[in-house]
């Protein structure tokens, strides 16, 4: 209880309100409820569910009776089941882009380098700024979301001024900019769409793939949905897009084609499927001491590569394209 107590401290701390009385807004109009009753409803489902304020109007519990709440994993679950499969002292490689890109780099396929390796070896820098796309991306080493990625032109560099606007603006990693796949280009150009495939190892130490989603930007640069992009389920075996994409938005409908290409969603095939689901199986057991991990793939024209993998995956990315609460799936595990 007192940790449910400090988590709900953390939740109106970090609560974007606006979003909060919009979405209550919107539950008091769909279910005909009193606000009274679901603010109450709210409240009490931190401590009841674990999961945090927003997500009682994302997993739509005011839809829902106690069976099917106790379906969902909400962030406070999640936060502690992450913490044991993926451990503060493990999970490093996975939080610093530049660890995660020496244990993972075989793994992609673009082009990319820290900031010690440009010092070091002036020949890295040359190779990324001869890359096709004529674009960099500069990165620093902790970044989430999207958040600290600055594009620039390979024209304003040469291979001793790129390290020294590393060192001055702090970033990391550099990499050649993306070029997706023509299919996921024609989807949605703004920008690279990636996969996201969620793998958990088991007590054998076997690579479960708890779910594989598709994340579709709409008129943005990034494809995460915390910015207001779109999600849809993949099919594991055939790798085809299997329901309507979603957004993390309540009041916002869900999407069969896209809503400015116009490209159909449902029905879509994702390139190299099958070469990318046999890289995440590969790459899930290079580093078996973080168990649970959320891949983020980009599809090109010369095959699957990684942007990144992830130890605390997003719970809305992999439930809210399912339509149900997918617990369950992680509970099987908890012994690991």
């Amino acid at each position: 209880m007192i940790k449910r107590v400090l988590y709900l401290g953390y939740y109106l701390k970090q609560l974007d309100r606006k979003k909060f009385f919009s979405f209550l807004d919107y539950a008091a109009e769909n279910s005909k409820k009193p606000k009274f009753i679901l603010l109450w409803d709210a409240f009490t489902s931190v401590f009841r569910y674990n999961v945090s304020l927003l997500e009682y109007f994302q997993f739509r519990f005011f839809e829902k009776n106690k069976s099917e709440r106790q379906e969902w994993a909400g962030t406070g679950y999640m936060y502690e089941y992450q913490l044991v499969m993926n451990p503060k002292s493990e999970r490093v490689i996975l939080d610093d882009k530049t660890k995660f890109y020496k244990y993972y780099k075989d793994f992609f396929v673009h082009k990319a380098a820290d900031l010690a390796d440009l010092e070091l070896k002036p020949e890295l820098a040359q190779k990324l700024l001869q890359n096709f796309s004529g674009k960099l991306v500069f990165k620093v080493a902790d970044g989430k979301c999207g958040a600290q990625v600055v594009i620039k032109p390979t024209s304003q560099f040469d291979a001793v001024s790129l390290p020294m606007f590393m060192k001055a603006n702090r970033f990391d990693l550099v990499e050649e900019f993306i070029q997706q796949h023509p299919k996921l280009q024609k989807l949605s150009p703004s920008a690279v769409n990636t996969v996201r495939i969620f793998t958990q190892l088991n007590s054998h130490n076997e690579v479960v793939l708890l779910g594989c989603r598709q994340r579709i930007s709409v008129n943005s640069p990034v494809d995460n949905m915390a910015a207001g992009n779109l999600a849809a389920p993949i099919d594991e075996v055939t790798g085809k897009i299997n329901g309507p994409a979603v957004y993390s938005d309540i009041t916002k409908s869900d999407v069969i084609k896209h809503p400015v290409t116009g490209v159909g969603i449902i029905g879509f095939e994702i390139p190299f499927w099958t070469e990318t689901v046999e890289m995440v199986k590969k790459a899930a057991l290079v580093y078996p001491q973080n168990k649970s991990i959320g891949w983020d793939i980009v599809i090109t024209e010369n095959g699957p590569g990684f942007i990144e993998g992830n130890h605390d995956w997003c719970k809305l990315l992999w439930q809210l394209p399912a339509k149900k609460g997918l617990k369950s799936l992680l509970e099987v595990h908890q012994n690991v």
